[in-house]
């Protein structure tokens, strides 16, 4: 019997120091991009506080869950951020997660780090989820 089963996204990103409109808006059009097909994971769904220290391990332990749960990780790459930097450490050398970015950084302008944890680098959310959709959507056998 074939049925279709829907791999879940993590969105990894910037998040702390950003704008949350701009933290927003990227997830959202993912979210709208890969829903029918996957199954995003976003962890501005929870309602927590940057730099509330009764809830910075929280914050971690629960994206490091999605992280877990997640199939792929798709990432925005649009500027240095240290817990995407660890999300996707974690994912690819810790875990063997397949990890898709998208970055307005030129190959010479990225770091060593992110080119070598990120499985592939794009150059728009449109490119990265394109990307996805032919490597990653198709009907398991079962």
């Amino acid at each position: 019997m074939a049925y279709k089963k829907n791999k879940i996204i993590y969105l990894s990103g910037p998040i702390m120091d950003e704008h949350s409109g701009h933290a927003r808006e990227w997830r959202e059009s993912a979210k709208k991009i890969l829903d029918k097909q996957f199954k995003p994971l976003d962890p501005m769904r929870r309602k927590f506080v940057d730099r509330e220290v009764d809830s910075s391990n929280e914050i971690v332990e629960f994206d490091l869950q999605d992280i877990r749960d997640a199939d792929i990780i798709l990432v925005n790459y649009n500027k240095a951020s240290i817990g995407t930097s660890m999300e996707i450490f974690y994912a690819a050398h810790d875990l063997g997660k397949f990890v898709v970015a998208f970055s307005p950084f030129e190959f010479k302008d990225c770091s060593p780090w992110m080119v070598r944890y990120c499985t592939k680098i794009l150059p728009s959310l449109e490119d990265a989820c394109e990307y996805i959709n032919t490597h990653f959507c198709h009907v398991e056998e079962y």
